[in-house]
């Protein structure tokens, strides 16, 4: 199944991130370039560099320059983010692209890659639940309520587990079909927003 493969790879991920669990180090894809496997892992890190990066500007002591510096490289990773889930949906779409549509295929509420997306921020959310239900400097009350939490992203993990494969099943079959729309945001564009056009 195509989303036990995923969060395989977003758990190698997360895991190598740790390892020195620093925002600044430097980054390397274990996984050759052109496979599917390395556009998950890269896709997963930045994901996981961005939740620290949240952590971290959080800090109701931080500096405002170190902030706005910070705000910008979030903006940066998001726009990496966006990118890295359309070279998933690319994926996709070659995939099937022989696939006979059936007449009364359907469309999904959202393309494959947007889901696999939702599975990587879940990915994180587990590993760190799981860290935060066996600290062993919380209160017990903490660590109770931290591993009901777990069980939930757990069985949040297998539906949307299931939610995925099944999507991949239906378009493989022609039963549903694949349209995906590139994000087209505009905060970033130096013509469609105001702000910066004003600035040219």
């Amino acid at each position: 199944m195509f989303s036990k493969f995923a969060f395989k790879i977003f758990e190698e991920s997360i895991i190598a991130y740790h390892v020195k669990d620093d925002v600044n180090q430097l980054f390397t894809n274990p996984h050759p370039k052109g496979e599917i496997a390395h556009i998950l892992y890269r896709k997963n890190w930045i994901d996981t560099v961005q939740w620290h990066y949240e952590d971290i500007i959080r800090d109701p002591n931080i500096n405002p320059e170190a902030a706005l510096v910070l705000k910008r490289k979030i903006d940066a990773s998001n726009q990496d983010r966006t990118d890295l889930v359309e070279y998933v949906d690319s994926y996709f779409l070659n995939k099937y692209q022989s696939v006979e549509i059936r007449s009364n295929a359907t469309i999904n509420t959202e393309s494959p890659a947007w889901a696999i997306d939702r599975l990587s921020i879940l990915a994180l959310k587990v590993y760190h639940m799981n860290e935060e239900a066996n600290r062993t400097d919380a209160s017990e009350d903490h660590i109770e309520k931290c591993r009901l939490k777990l069980q939930v992203l757990l069985e949040q993990k297998k539906d949307l587990s299931t939610a995925i494969d099944q999507l991949l099943s239906d378009i493989e079959r022609g039963v549903k079909y694949m349209k995906v729309y590139k994000q087209m945001k505009m905060y970033n564009d130096e013509e469609l927003n105001p702000v910066l056009r004003g600035q040219k």
